[in-house]
């Protein structure tokens, strides 16, 4: 249950953090360019983590995908 609150919680959160328009210029990366830090949470069926690229800067090749609207049935 402790999840699940917790789960809603992060959701509301970041929804929120998502509505408010952007403070300053958004980033104009180009091909070739390395991509500035960032965190995301993760989510494997039991757990909720952090995850920076940092992490993986120097160790591994990293790919991002994004799917617009993934798992809201609409």
């Amino acid at each position: 249950m402790k999840k699940v609150i917790l789960g809603a919680l992060l959701l509301t959160l970041t929804s929120a953090m998502w509505a408010q328009p952007p403070k300053s210029k958004p980033m104009k990366l180009k091909v070739g360019d390395m991509a500035p830090d960032f965190t995301l949470l993760s989510f494997d069926g039991k757990d909720i983590k952090a995850v920076s690229l940092h992490d993986y800067r120097g160790k591994k090749s990293v790919a991002l995908a994004f799917y617009v609207f993934a798992f809201t049935g609409g």
